[in-house]
This record gives structure tokens, sequence and C-alpha cells, in this order.
């Protein structure tokens, strides 16, 4: 791991003894996200220097491990929240506005890829090769199936939230509130939860396939591509993700400015 400037902690101490009771998700994306941008800037003077193979292939793997790293985390605080990872409060609402089951969509990369073979690529005499076209066309044809698949399982789970089970329990649930009191109100809490519980169980289990997917496909790329290659396309995607970020962030805030603005001259 490289060497962070100061003020900077690695997320690793985020999670090192699993969920720490005063650490949020949040919290460790707020961190995940300033090494990110310190990676862009070791990835973009890598490039920049054509550094030797021998710099960028560790360089990649330092990079990927930072995304195994968020992926693995995830995964523990989806077991404790998961409901907050399908409503993150660490992202924007321009971002909300284009996640896939919690996350960016894999086939994204695939675009993103595309996008930067017509270029950069070009401009550095790195073009895929035939041989990596067909390997690239094919891991895109597979993605796009299990991404199709889990979209299916995802359409499924959903649609049990409106199964007979659910349907009995909530006109029950009514008519114990018509009619019982605020004792039966305090305990149908209860069997909401029992009720809810499986269904935020499944939706741990798509999440995980989706971030794996996610993972995969990012890891399955590198492998495609030569070591230069690699780097661009690191690049390519921490500049878009930092991006989005910033400019969803910024819109947000503009937004909230308003409405508070509005809100203070209509009182």
């Amino acid at each position: 791991m490289s060497n962070l400037p100061n003020g900077i902690t690695h997320t690793a101490h985020a999670t090192g003894n699993g969920v720490g009771e005063h650490v949020s998700f949040h919290m460790f994306f707020d961190s995940w996200i300033v090494e990110q941008n310190h990676h862009l800037q070791e990835l973009v003077s890598a490039a920049d220097s054509a550094s030797e193979v021998s710099v960028l292939i560790p360089l990649v793997e330092q990079v990927v491990q930072h995304y195994e790293h968020y992926y693995k985390t995830k995964l523990m605080w989806a077991k404790e929240d998961i409901l907050s990872m399908f409503r993150p409060s660490w992202t924007s609402s321009l971002e909300k506005a284009y996640m896939w089951v919690g996350g960016w969509r894999p086939t994204m990369a695939f675009h993103l890829l595309y996008s930067k073979c017509g270029l950069q690529f070009k401009d550095t005499g790195g073009d895929l090769s035939h041989g990596q076209m067909e390997r690239v066309d094919k891991l895109h044809k597979t993605t796009l199936w299990k991404e199709k698949m889990i979209t299916e399982k995802l359409a499924k789970l959903q649609e049990t939230t409106a199964d007979s089970s659910m349907v009995e329990l909530t006109h029950s649930l009514t008519e114990l509130i018509r009619y019982g009191g605020d004792q039966v109100v305090r305990r149908q809490g209860l069997v909401v939860d029992a009720a809810l519980a499986p269904k935020e169980k499944g939706l741990v289990v798509i999440l995980q396939m989706a971030d794996e997917l996610r993972l995969n496909t990012l890891k399955e790329l590198i492998l495609i591509l030569s070591p230069i290659q690699g780097v661009y396309f690191l690049i390519a995607a921490a500049e878009l993700h930092l991006r989005m970020h910033d400019w969803g962030k910024k819109r947000d805030d503009a937004s909230n400015n308003h409405h508070q603005a509005a809100t203070t001259t209509a009182n």
C-alpha cells in the first residue's frame, strides 16, 4: 500500500475487527474515496512518466485490491443494515438515479472501455488487439447475461412484498390497529420484523451477487488488458466515479440551499 498524505488513514482500520461500533459505512466510504483520489494521482503519474511494466503491474494490483476491500467491507455492513445499501446516504441524488442493485451497472465497464479505446488508447499506440476484442466481447455477453439474471431475481423478490402472506398480514394488522388500541400497535412491530426478515436476507444475497459481478467484471477486464491499458482504464473509472460524485454533491447542496432560502422567504 502506498504512503498516503498526512491526515489520511487507511480504511482498513475501520474494519479490521469487523463492523465497528463507532464507525459507519458512510465514514468508511468518505475515507475510501479519498484513497481512490490518491490512487488516481499515482495512476496518472505512472502513465505520464511511461513507467516500466515492473512498476505498472503492482500499481494496478494495488488499485484492484482497493476495490476488493471496498466490496468486502460493504458486505459486512449490508448484513447489518441492508436497506441502507439501497438508499445510500453517502451518494448524491445524481448517483442514485443511475444505480443498479446498490451500485454501478457492471456492463457500464465495457462502455467505459470502448470510450477509452476511442479516446486514449489510440493516442498511446495501445489499441486493443483482435484477440483482446474477442475476449472482451465474450466477457461482455457473459456479464450481460448475469446482470439480467440478477435483475430478474431482484424483481421476483420485490414481488413477494405483495404475496398472499403479506396481503393477509397487512389486512390483519390493519384490523388490529383499528380495534386493538395502543398495546396491539406496539406488538405489531415484532410481527412485521419477522415477516420482513427473510426478504431482507434475500436482498443481502442479491446485493452480494451484484457486487461480486461488479468486482469480477473489473478484474476480468484487467486480465485482458496490457498493464498500460489497465492503468488508463482504471484512470477513466476513477475519474468518472469521482467527478460524478462531486457533481452530484454540488447539485444537492445547491438544491438544499435553494429550498432553505425559499422556506426562509415564506416564513
